[in-house]
């Protein structure tokens, strides 16, 4: 069930992702072609960049899309695969839960004293700030469903059948 909600935000990050490249294409045609450049649309591509990566975290972990180095990992016996996503995980979430400490502590304060953008658009700076905590705690509950999975179905997900010779 978890995971669905995360598929959703992952969704609304996609959307995120192309309405970045509009406001970007329509930049480079306002500024090149126009030669009148826009104050707001580097600094809502960014808020949206933010945002997008935040929100998509959590689902690409349940899809397995995260960066990772499998060099070693392939090479591993099923049991040693199992203990090994199962570290990572609990490392995963570990750092997830300072992450959303910092965060929290972060918007707080910048709400506290009015914090802005030094942009000419002045955004309050806690509009972004607080896409830390928010995706950073989506990704520590995905991190327990997937840890879950991991113990009840005892074997990693994922492709196990990837050999190192296929990559190359």
């Amino acid at each position: 069930m978890f995971s669905k909600i995360t598929g959703y935000f992952a969704i609304v990050a996609s959307a995120l992702f192309v309405a970045i490249g509009v406001m970007i294409s329509y930049e480079v045609v306002m500024r090149y072609v126009f030669l009148a450049p826009t104050s707001w649309t580097e600094e809502m591509a960014r808020f949206f960049l933010i945002w997008a990566v935040y929100m998509s975290a959590a689902h690409l972990l349940h899809k397995r899309e995260l960066i990772s180095i499998t060099v070693v990992q392939d090479r591993m016996s099923p049991r040693w695969r199992l203990a090994s996503e199962f570290l990572t995980l609990i490392w995963i979430a570990a750092f997830s839960v300072v992450a959303v400490c910092y965060g929290v502590v972060t918007v707080n304060e910048s709400i506290q004293i009015g914090r802005k953008t030094a942009s000419m658009l002045s955004v309050p700076q806690w509009l972004t700030e607080i896409s830390i905590p928010i995706g950073f705690a989506l990704l520590f509950v995905q991190c327990l469903v997937e840890a879950r999975g991991l113990l009840r179905d005892g074997h990693p997900k994922g492709n196990v059948d990837r050999n190192w010779e296929d990559t190359i």
